[in-house]
């Protein structure tokens, strides 16, 4: 039903308008209506301050189920003035109330209505003012910074509602909620028709939640909240949502039925049904089922059977039925004063008469009546009467005024009632009838009802018409005569209108069509230039506005298109053409279905732009890669490029040369560029507004020819000279220099020697290996890249002379010949050393003569043909395959005559001491000497001839040698050499042993025998073999198993005890001798065997001497002469034994050496050592070891020579050293 306007809610409430025509016979079955919910029904009239706006989108609320009014047959009255004084908050006394008696059908939704229409013009409920306490605070807060906005959707379409939240400040994902009301929570409800998506931009970190509502249906439509939460912070946002569709009758509903849920096996199953709760919104069809009376069954259940119930019967509010089930059962406590309260509500028609009746506990008790909190004094209008204890009061000739509510007071206590005054319905006396207009036009539709300013509602096809500031409809009302004035029709006006009132209704139809339209002048066809100015005009019959298209499209209009509409003439102006004017442009006027059309073509002279090319218009390109060559080209309309070279056309397609055209430019596209593409290619340009010709050139680059193999002019030790022709072809661009790599000729691997380019055509490789082969090769660089590598050059070998030979000294000079010696150079080279050539020269001249005729390989050579005591210059170079070396000169002249040169034997240090060697080894002795001329050796033994039959002697110039081929032990004996050059003579010794395995001992005697102990005494062996016995070797072996078994080894002494024997068996004992060669061949065993007996013997200890150990010294190792080296260190060694134990004192030159650094003194087990550090020439000399004890004194000598060598070689006139001799 409509709700009352301000003016209605200002003045008296209206009567609620009377049911459609359609429907008498309903309003008349249903007589009145019973409310067994009372605590609900007063909590939808006053409308709970918690939910404001979901009353104002349910509309009036239901007042009651519908079986249960018919049950009851009571309705409710109101109290408008305690709702108006308390805001929301129900008072006591309402608490305390009585279930209210019959109300007429459809006022209890007319009473919330007139409820609603309070809190629009008074002030808002405490809902309401918490609503904007909340949306001010959720200002303050910095979470959401998208809020969702109120939507329109029609039914089945969709509609997405968009929430943002900033995520600078936060840590994780703020939590949000959707819900519908103030209660439902949309999180559950997903599914077919609801989604709720969540994304997250991380470039600007905001967090957007949307709620997606699918084919929205009448039901969805209401008051819908957004709730954003992250630890203490909050934020929320409200927002509406409104489902368009054709209004509809109210029809009965059951206020149960908007809190169950729809049913299985629906479309919407699993969703809220609101729509008990809303205006003109139909209701699904429910099978019908017997009735229950929820709330008998919660009053009648135990608390834990509460929510099976709600459960079984659909209850959603559980919680809000159970506070009204508290509620009601406080109500029915019986009241002290009242007997018999006032019914809720009465209802009665305007000039009617009311009886209001109340029966008083205790008959004593002043009553009061109150009208809207005013006390009801008794007159005309208002009489009272007492019965009994009943108190009645009746109003006569109720009029709207007397709509109100009404109170009664006895004592502390009250009751209350309202009272419903209903007008007669109003009558529609004269019809609306159907209309035909034009458009703008103006149009009246014209009614009369029965009553004076009577209220009247107009409807354009079953929604209501609200007349505004803004609208182009406004109502006229002359008395009875109502009238709906339409300004400026439309065919948008074209539609069924109706009027209702509150006992009848009436509808006509209102079509409105367009006047004829002609036009004119038509739009022409235009072939305009580019830049030029397009005009298009059209003249139609009409002063009508209308609409230009291009393609399909409106035309806005620019600075540079104007749209022009003087009186019937329209203009669309543009100016400098371009080409993206061109198109099918055309005229609409408004509200007619017809086009004025007109095509534009924009034509431009082609043109080929090469604004990106050199001056010369070249582009260059490395042979091989992929050309793309795109030229920008204009014309219109768009020309056809052709693109040749040499007259020869080259067309699109996939050939390697080819050419693409595309919007715009057109290209030339060689796949893999080759030199042969270099050259001049046109391109032409031609559409129907001219040509265009123009000439490009076309440069392949590509990496030089590889050089010519290199040559090696130049070579040296560790370098070359190189030289090569620059490549052929340079690629199309100059060569900007060269690489040069080398390797050796048995390698792969190539390295680089410059890596700075080389301008010139010539180079010195160095750090070469002399002596190794070595190629070379070229890269030639220009600024595509490096060529090929050229050939390899001929292998090639650094080699370089040898450095000068060294030590050039005269070995000899006789009458007519000099002998010249030298060393090899220090340097020799990896070309080796082919052999010398030796020079000479005599004094005053500078003619060199070549002594040797083929090149000399040793380092020796004599001049012969001399003359005598004639002077030379000597001087000798070193020859291989790089050539001579620089010669090395002797540095005086040398006279050539013979010098005498006294002899001198050097014998070497291993055979200053005897000279050992084993029976059958070799004996090789080579003993140096010097002298000049050539002297005369002399070998003797033990002071006789030597047999060369059985010694071999061979002599030289410089040595001699002694060759035994297997020692016997008759070769012993003292060497002696006498070497003799004229009258000087020097003579020589050589002591030489040899050895061989000693014989076994004499005899073996079994001494004593005495428990487990046997001892033993032998006498020496009569063959040592030529060396000292070093010791004994004892063994013993059971006469049963005759095994031998060793029981001492290195045995000193000539008797032994031999302990530890088996008691019981039998011995023998052998015994072999050892020397230095090892134990004698053979062994004695004693011819008697020792029996260890078992019967135990007194065994008496032999009775011994005491031993004298003391012993003088003695020297067992001599010293022996010694040379040494200058700069190294020398030791002298020695051996000396003694008891007691020998001082040692070393002295030099007879004296002692005592606290000198330079010496070093040690003594290990008798061996004496001294050692010389670094010694110089000197520390020569002789020197001493002398040891003492108690028993005696013993020295021995020997002498120290040191030599100092120059470059390897000793100081001239010094000995060298020779294989075998001591060098320290």
């Amino acid at each position: 039903m409509p709700e009352p306007t301000k003016k209605e809610e200002n003045e008296v409430l209206a009567p609620a308008p009377a049911s459609p025509p359609e429907e008498p016979k309903k309003e008349k079955e249903a007589g009145t209506a019973t409310i067994t919910e009372p605590k609900k029904e007063k909590e939808a009239r006053t409308a709970p301050a918690a939910e404001p706006k979901k009353e104002k989108e349910a509309g009036t609320a239901p007042a009651a189920e519908p079986k249960k009014e018919k049950e009851a047959g009571t309705a409710p009255a109101a109290e408008p003035k305690k709702e108006k004084e308390a805001g929301t908050a129900p008072a006591k006394d309402e608490e305390e109330a009585t279930p209210p008696s019959a109300l007429p059908p459809g006022l209890g939704s007319r009473a919330l209505e007139r409820k609603d229409s309070e809190w629009s013009i008074g002030e808002p409920p405490a809902g309401e003012e918490q609503d904007k306490q909340q949306n001010a605070n959720s200002q303050l807060s910095t979470l959401l910074v998208e809020k969702p906005q109120s939507g329109t959707v029609k039914v089945g379409e969709n509609i997405t509602f968009i929430a943002k939240v900033k995520a600078e400040d936060l840590l994780k994902k703020p939590t949000i909620k959707w819900f519908k009301g103030k209660w439902m929570d949309l999180a559950s409800k997903a599914g077919k028709h609801l989604q709720l998506k969540e994304t997250f931009e991380r470039h600007s970190r905001v967090y957007t939640f949307e709620m997606q509502i699918i084919q929205a249906k009448e039901n969805f439509a209401g008051n819908y909240r957004c709730e954003v939460t992250y630890k203490d912070k909050f934020d929320s946002c409200s927002f509406d949502l409104e489902v368009l569709e054709s209004t509809g009758t109210t029809p009965n509903i059951d206020i149960r039925s908007a809190f169950k849920r729809s049913g299985e096996g629906q479309d919407d199953a699993g969703e809220l049904d609101f729509s008990g709760l809303l205006k003109r919104r139909e209701v699904k069809q429910q099978e019908e089922q017997p009735e229950v009376d929820v709330w008998e069954l919660l009053k009648n259940a135990k608390p834990s059977e509460y929510e099976k119930i709600a459960f079984q019967y659909g209850i959603t509010d559980l919680r809000g039925m159970l506070r009204r089930l508290k509620r009601m059962r406080r109500v029915e406590k019986k009241s002290a004063a009242f007997a018999r309260i006032l019914d809720p509500a009465y209802q009665i028609d305007k000039g009617g008469r009311v009886r209001f009746v109340v029966e008083l506990a205790d008959p004593k008790l002043e009553v009061k009546w109150y009208k809207n909190g005013q006390e009801i004094r008794p007159s005309t209008k208002y009489i009272f009467e007492h019965k009994g204890c009943e108190r009645i009061m009746f109003i006569n000739n109720c009029s709207l005024t007397d709509d109100a509510e009404y109170y009664v007071t006895a004592g502390d206590e009250k009751c209350s009632t309202e009272l419903f005054v209903r007008e007669p319905p109003v009558m529609v006396t004269k019809q609306l009838e159907d209309t035909k207009a034009y458009c703008g036009e103006r149009v009246e539709l014209e009614c009369e009802v029965s009553e004076d300013d009577a209220n009247v509602k107009w409807f354009k096809n079953g929604e209501e018409i609200i007349p505004g500031p803004r609208s182009r409809y406004f109502i006229k009302v002359e008395g009875k005569k109502h009238i709906l004035v339409i300004e400026g029709a439309t065919k948008a006006d074209t539609a069924e209108y109706s009027v209702m009132t509150t006992g009848g209704q009436s509808s006509a139809k209102l079509n409105v069509d367009l006047k004829p339209l002609k036009v004119l002048t038509p739009l022409t066809d235009q072939t305009v230039n580019l830049g030029k100015e397009i005009c298009l005009k059209c003249e139609i019959s009409e002063n009508i506005s209308g609409k230009w298209t291009k393609n399909g499209l409106p035309v806005q209009e620019t600075d540079r298109l104007k749209v022009v509409h003087k009186g019937r003439i329209h203009k669309l102006v543009i100016a400098n053409a371009l080409t993206e004017d061109e198109g099918d442009y055309v005229f609409t006027p408004d509200a007619y279905n017809i086009t004025v059309p007109a095509k534009v073509h924009v034509v431009d002279p082609p043109k080929i732009i090469l604004d990106g090319l050199d001056a010369d218009n070249t582009v260059t390109v490395i042979a091989g890669s992929k050309l793309r060559l795109e030229i920008p080209i204009s014309g219109e309309p768009p020309p056809k490029a052709l693109w040749s070279r040499s007259d020869k056309a080259i067309m699109e397609g996939s050939g390697r040369i080819r050419a693409e055209s595309y919007p715009g430019s057109s290209t030339l596209v060689i796949d893999v560029a080759e030199r042969d593409d270099s050259g001049v290619y046109n391109i032409s340009l031609k559409n129907e507004a001219g040509e265009a010709n123009a000439n490009i050139k076309i440069k392949v680059v590509d990496i030089p020819d590889p050089p010519v193999a290199p040559s090696v002019t130049d070579v040296g030790d560790d370098w070359c000279i190189m030289n090569w022709e620059p490549p052929v072809y340079d690629g199309g661009s100059p060569i900007l220099g060269y690489f040069i790599e080398r390797k050796k000729k048995q390698s792969s691997r190539w390295m680089r020697l410059n890596f700075d380019l080389c301008k010139e055509t010539t180079f010195e490789p160095k750090k070469m290996i002399e002596g190794v082969a070595y190629e070379v090769r070229i890269f030639a660089v220009n600024a595509v890249g490096i060529s090929k590598p050229s050939m390899p050059s001929k292998p090639f070998v650094p080699l370089a002379v040898t450095s000068p030979p060294t030590l050039l000294t005269v070995d000899s000079v006789t009458d007519t010949t000099v002998t010249m010696k030298w060393r090899p150079p220090d340097h020799i080279g990896a070309a080796g050393l082919d052999g010398y050539v030796l020079e000479y020269c005599f004094e005053g001249t500078d003619d060199w003569i070549v002594a040797n005729t083929e090149l000399i390989e040793k380092t020796k050579f004599t001049i012969t043909g001399l003359p005598t005591d004639a002077r030379i210059f000597v001087r000798v170079k070193a020859v291989n395959a790089a050539g001579a070396s620089e010669p090395k000169y002797y540095s005086q002249p040398i006279l050539v005559k013979e010098i005498i040169e006294a002899p001198k034997i050097r014998i070497p240090r291993h055979l200053k001491q005897t000279y050992i060697r084993r029976v059958g080894e070799a004996i090789n002795l080579v003993i140096p000497f010097q002298g000049k001329p050539r002297p005369e050796l002399t070998w003797k033994k033990d002071g006789a001839e030597i047999d060369k039959n059985q010694i071999n002697i061979r002599n030289s110039e410089t040595d001699t040698i002694v060759f035994i081929r297997k020692a016997e032990r008759s070769h012993s004996g003292k060497y002696d050499l006498q070497v003799k050059v004229e009258k000087f003579v020097e003579t020589a010794s050589i002591d030489i042993q040899v050895v061989d395995r000693p014989g076994p001992p004499q005899v073996v005697k079994i001494d004593d025998v005495w428990g487990e102990n046997v001892a033993l005494s032998w006498t020496p062996p009569r063959d040592d073999g030529n060396a000292a016995i070093t010791g004994y070797t004892i063994q013993k072996a059971d006469k049963k198993s005759m095994e031998w078994f060793t029981v001492i080894e290195h045995y000193h002494r000539t008797n032994a005890t031999i302990s530890e024997l088996v008691i019981g068996n039998e011995y023998y004992f052998r015994v072999f001798s050892e020397n230095m060669c090892g134990l004698s061949e053979d062994a004695t065993m004693t011819k008697e065997s020792a029996v260890i007996a078992k019967d135990g013997k007194i065994y008496k200890n032999p009775v011994y001497e005491d031993f004298d150990f003391t012993e003088a010294p003695m020297f067992t190792q001599p010293l022996v002469n010694t040379y040494a080296i200058a700069g190294y260190n020398a030791t002298l060694n020695c051996s000396v034994r003694g008891n007691p134990k020998p001082k040692i004192t070393w002295m030099k030159n007879k004296v002692a050496i005592v606290d000198d650094p330079r010496y070093r003194m040690f003594s290990n087990q008798g061996v004496c050592t001294l050692e010389i550090r670094k010694p110089s020439p000197y520390d020569g000399g002789t020197y001493c070891c002398k040891a003492v004890n108690n028993l005696g004194t013993v020295e021995i000598e020997c002498k120290l020579e040191v030599k100092v060598i120059y470059q390897g070689v000793n100081t001239p006139g010094q000995p060298v050293f020779l294989e075998g001799q001591q060098q320290l």
